[in-house]
Order: C-alpha cells, then structure tokens, then sequence
C-alpha cells in the first residue's frame, strides 16, 4: 500500500513536488497550500488521515509546534541546505553575473551560508539575516521585506535571495529583484524519501508487541473497560494482578492523550507496568522490569514503560522522565564497569546533569533527584570519585552550624 504524504507548502512548492514525487516509489502526495507560512497550524488542524507530514520548510514546522504535538504520526520539513544555497548562487553568478556581496539573503540558519561560501575561499557578506531570532518571538513577514528593501534602496544589493515565497511575492510587488532559493530536484527527492521512511520506520514500531501488567484491587469488570479503551485482550493472573496484550501504537497512544489512572479506578492504587519488544516473550520481560519501578516508586499511582531498546520512561501520569537500561556506549560501558555501577543508576546520572543549568551540585541534590537517601547518594558519589568521574570543587554553608556540605561536579561525557 502506498505511504500517504501531506505535504504542507505554497502553491509553488506544492507544483515541484508533485513534479518528482513520480521519482520514488510507493507513495501519495496529499497537498495543502498556504498563502503564508502561519497559516500551516491552520492546515495540521484541517488535515485528513495521512502516513506523514512533509512541511516545505523551517517555517511552517515550526509555526505548527503546538498542533503538532498531538499528532499520532511523524512529521518532517524540508530543510535549506548547502546544496540550495550553492546551486542558487551559482545559478545567479552565470547568469546574472552578481557577486555575493551583492546580494541580500535570508534563511533561518546563517551557518548553512557561510559553510557554502567558505568552501570556495569567498567573503561572507554581511548582508545575511537569519531569522530564526523572529520565529522565536513575534514573527512577521514584514520585518524581513524591511530587511531586503532597505538594502536595496540604500543601494547596498543588487538583488534580494530569500528563503520565504510570501516576502518574494511582496518584493516583487514592490518591484524590488529578488529571486527564491532554488531546492534542487535531488534535495525534494531526497525529502520525500526521507517522509516515506519516517513513515514506515513510524509503523514498525506501533506495530510492536506491548505487554502491560496491571496491579490493582478492582473487578474484572473495570479492566475489561479499560482493555476495550486500548485495544487490547486481558487475563487475570491472581487476585490482584492483570496482564494486557495490544500494540506499541496503542499504549503510546494512551499516554499521549494524557494518561490518567482514573481509566482504571478512581479509587482504588493502580501499579501499572508497560513493555514493548519484537515478540510477546520480551515484551513480558519488558513488562514485569517496568511494574517493578512502578512498585519501587511507591506513589498509589504509578506508570513506567521500558521500551525494546531499553529505554525506561515515566512515571506517568505526573512525570516523563527518560533514562536508559542498556549501556552501548563504549565510554559509558567503561565507567560502568569500573565503578561498578548499573546502567540504570549511569543513565539517571546522565539524565540529572543534563537537567541542571549548573555543573555543581551537592550530595542532597543527587540524593532529591534519585529518590534515594542522602547515604546511598554519596556511596555513588564515591564510587564516582574513586575513580576520577565526579570531584568535590568545594563547600557549600548553608547554616551557622554543622558541617559544611561538599559540591561536586561531574567528569564524564553526558551529552551522548
């Protein structure tokens, strides 16, 4: 069956990629045409049953953040890169003979233009606005209209580049020259096989086996609720414990639609663990390590789901943390051997400084972050410290009285 693809872009953009979409196999273009990038969230709201999203550039993806959230399917754009730029260029210098410095450009990423232009030993011209500081605040279209007239009249350029089809049409409605950024053909091929893939890479996994083990105090009569809501097929085990059989695509689902316990009862402790593998056996496996986190949190409420790429994620419904139960990573392997560490416990290390916007911290930071007691975390500091990964920087005086506390810092790769 043919991957459908909604493709997000103005009606030029929508005629080119129509033109090669012939050049990859197995798929349907779906296409919606905005006038100007904002109007694509209006677009994502408006969109019928699809596979994916192709959005024709920076933009419009990122004018559709919130909507796109709540998609069930993946979503990609277009990105301007060195191929466009360089060939948009060149296609200028043969045939209008106009030297870069010459020319005002946007694009939402200044690197990608100096990347092509260092390559062939040329001066950047300072006449390049990225506009990502915009998309970030008040965007307006003009503001970047304003940019490229100004030079012009100012008699700066001789013509205008720019990556946003809206500012062409008012440029050219102010008679002012100007041409868009080429995207080669290689490049839209390569962004529909780029969706088409995502899309199936998307399925793959929905379609994996999931597991979950429930446990609860309630009757049958509510799971059995609770199974039909996610698709799934159920057996009690005892008096207390459930077991549920449905797909990935099913249980993440569930939670992205803000999972909430009162799905299962309103009253009663729900203790819920999730597993997702390529077969029913490790999906089980998976299932019974993610209900033993849940039991170990001791909230009344409580979800974890560990995936097939062992990647344990919750506790849901209050929080989406993400830490990692497999070390593949050769470094962390190391340090995991010699400071005999789990990987769970590396991977939440990983995770808390990656969550801090200092590098320092004490022992009770770790201990709060953990959830463990303030001994447990300082036996890891030591462990750590031991072998040259964490070091004590200094004190920290909190009190007139007692002992100082230690502050330490990390000394291993986190931003893997």
């Amino acid at each position: 069956m043919a991957t459908k693809i909604a493709v997000i872009g103005s009606h030029e953009f929508i005629n080119r990629i129509e033109t090669v979409s012939p050049w990859v196999a197995d798929i349907e273009i779906d296409p919606y045409i905005y006038q100007k990038p904002q109007d694509a969230s209006g677009l994502v709201r408006k969109m019928k049953p699809c596979d994916v999203i192709l959005f024709s550039g920076a933009l419009p993806y990122y004018f559709s953040e919130k909507d796109r959230e709540n998609l069930p399917i993946p979503a990609v754009y277009l990105a301007t890169d060195e191929m466009a730029i360089a060939s948009s260029l060149l296609s200028i210098l043969y045939n209008q003979h106009i030297n870069p410095e010459r020319i005002s450009i946007d694009i939402i990423d200044s690197s990608v233009v100096t990347n092509v232009l260092n390559e062939i030993h040329v001066a950047v011209p300072s006449h390049v606005l990225d506009y990502r500081q915009f998309v970030e605040k008040d965007f307006d279209l003009d503001q970047i209209v304003q940019f490229h007239m100004a030079l012009w009249k100012q008699e700066k350029v001789d013509l205008a580049l720019t990556s946003i089809h809206a500012v062409y049409d008012k440029l050219q409605t102010l008679k002012i020259p100007s041409i868009r950024i080429n995207d080669p053909k290689v490049s839209l091929i390569r962004g529909l096989q780029h969706a088409k893939n995502q899309a199936e890479l998307y399925k793959s996994k929905a379609s994996q086996v999931a597991v979950g083990y429930i446990s609860a105090s309630i009757p049958q009569a509510s799971m059995a609720r609770f199974a039909q809501k996610i698709h799934a097929s159920f057996q009690k085990l005892d008096d207390t414990l459930f077991i549920f059989y449905s797909t990935r695509g099913d249980i993440e689902a569930m939670i992205g639609q803000n999972f909430s316990h009162g799905s299962i009862s309103d009253k009663k402790p729900v203790t819920v663990g999730f597993g997702f593998g390529a077969t029913t056996t490790e999906a089980e496996r998976n299932a019974k390590v993610a209900l033993h986190f849940a039991e170990k949190d001791g909230a009344a409420h409580c979800c974890y789901v560990l995936t097939g790429d062992k990647e344990l994620l919750g506790p849901f419904p209050n929080e989406a943390k993400q830490q990692r139960l497999k070390n593949d990573d050769p470094e962390l392997f190391e340090i995991a051997r010699e400071t005999r560490l789990s990987p769970a416990n590396l991977s939440k290390l990983v995770e808390f400084s990656r969550s801090r916007q200092s590098p320092h911290f004490t022992a009770a930071d770790l201990s709060e972050y953990l959830q463990v007691t303030r001994r447990s975390a300082e036996r890891i500091l030591k462990k750590l410290s031991d072998h040259g990964y964490a070091e004590r920087v200094g004190n920290e005086m909190t009190y007139q009285q007692g002992r100082p506390r230690a502050i330490y810092q990390m000394n291993m790769p986190i931003y893997k």
